[in-house]
């Protein structure tokens, strides 16, 4: 009798436990490897959010990747296998982002990449992505372009899936305005010297130089071009914004002309922009712990990775808990049904087709001056 009284108490225990499961995150960041400038303002934002999601205990796991699309797969397997993780964050790089996705599908486990990503056909339904996606920023640089006399452009980007999407897509921004790309070149990411590339771009003689870069191997490029004596216009992506870009860079990168994120210069925005007030709700919190000027565009895409997961996980609790396959799949279901939720980057309207949801009002073209940034109006 008391053995079966035990029982039953340990039984009860148990099935308490699972009714009160905390929620579950894996996060991969490459806080070290050529994109530790992106991923230590993510890896620092983490560990600034709080420790419950809509009610419920969150336990955040946070792995370094290295910024090696091996290590964000072993990170991933971790996170299933030992943490039992109801979502994946990560990671900071679209190839760590895309090798971390094949273990999201296998394990059905929703996975917020802070990295844009491309088309996925059948797993596109479990990953979603917090930045801006490449076809919204590469219209906002043609737009500038068509507006300020740019006819011709040279184009270097990363030789990997970051560098062939954004040529894709200011290739598809830019022709329709009759803008024509008159030299393409790539470089990695760990590249010490892009002399050859860059004299194939002068001999082009663009009227602007667009680079596919992101942090501060950005830097190189321009620096390169500007060493030489090319005088044409500079145009980046928006994954420069950080202040290692502009410390590495310095004179040589001023001027410099991008598309980024609303929270960048929160305090620039008119009141009515919707990210103005999500955006100030981040500065204060990241400078409030890092010191004045220390925010990146780069560590609020862990912010609204949380914004988001906010506004989906009490969806998701309706139909199961976490700690559970049912869960993770109303999770992913919720993600792709979130509507008008004004983040640090953007607003949010996610669909079955679009994972990302941005719309113009994520966008906003900004310039380096003075060794900072200051909004183009």
């Amino acid at each position: 009798m008391i053995v079966r009284r035990l029982t039953l108490a340990l039984l009860a225990s148990a099935c308490a436990t699972l009714a009160h499961a905390d929620l579950t995150v894996g996060v991969s960041v490459s806080a070290t490897g050529p994109a530790a400038s992106l991923g230590i303002p993510e890896k620092n934002t983490v560990a600034l959010l709080p420790q419950t999601v809509a009610g419920e205990k969150v336990k955040w796991v946070l792995l370094d990747d290295a910024t090696d699309p091996t290590t964000a797969v072993k990170n991933a397997r971790k996170f299933a296998a030992e943490d039992k993780a109801d979502v994946f964050i990560g990671s900071t790089t679209t190839p760590t982002s895309m090798a971390m996705l094949e273990v999201a599908v296998e394990t059905k486990t929703p996975q917020i990449a802070m990295a844009p990503v491309p088309p996925a056909g059948d797993k596109s339904a479990w990953i979603f992505s917090t930045p801006q996606n490449f076809g919204l920023m590469a219209r906002a640089i043609a737009d500038h372009m068509a507006a300020n006399g740019v006819k011709t452009i040279g184009f270097i980007g990363y030789a990997d899936p970051y560098g062939e999407l954004w040529l894709k897509a200011i290739q598809g921004a830019a022709e329709p305005k009759g803008i024509k790309i008159v030299a393409a070149e790539r470089y990695q990411r760990n590249d010490t010297s892009v002399a050859g590339q860059a004299l194939k771009l002068m001999s082009a003689s663009p009227d602007a130089v667009l680079i596919a870069g992101s942090g501060t191997p950005a830097v190189l490029p321009q620096s390169t071009l500007v060493e030489r004596g090319y005088k044409g216009k500079f145009y980046q992506t928006h994954g420069i914004a950080n202040r290692d870009f502009l410390r590495v860079g310095g004179k040589s990168v001023e001027g410099t002309i991008f598309p980024v994120g609303p929270m960048l210069l929160a305090e620039q925005l008119p009141d009515n922009h919707p990210s103005k007030k999500p955006g100030l709700e981040y500065v204060k919190l990241y400078e409030g712990a890092h010191g004045a000027n220390s925010r990146s565009t780069f560590g609020a895409h862990a912010f609204d990775a949380y914004l988001l997961l906010s506004r989906a996980v009490p969806e998701a609790l309706k139909k199961a808990k976490p700690g559970t396959v049912e869960f993770r799949v109303a999770l992913r279901e919720a993600l792709e049904r979130i509507k008008e939720l004004p983040a640090a980057h953007g607003v949010y309207n996610t669909t079955p087709t679009d994972h990302n949801g941005f719309d113009g009002r994520a966008v906003i073209m900004a310039t380096v001056s003075n060794g900072d940034w200051k909004l183009l109006k």
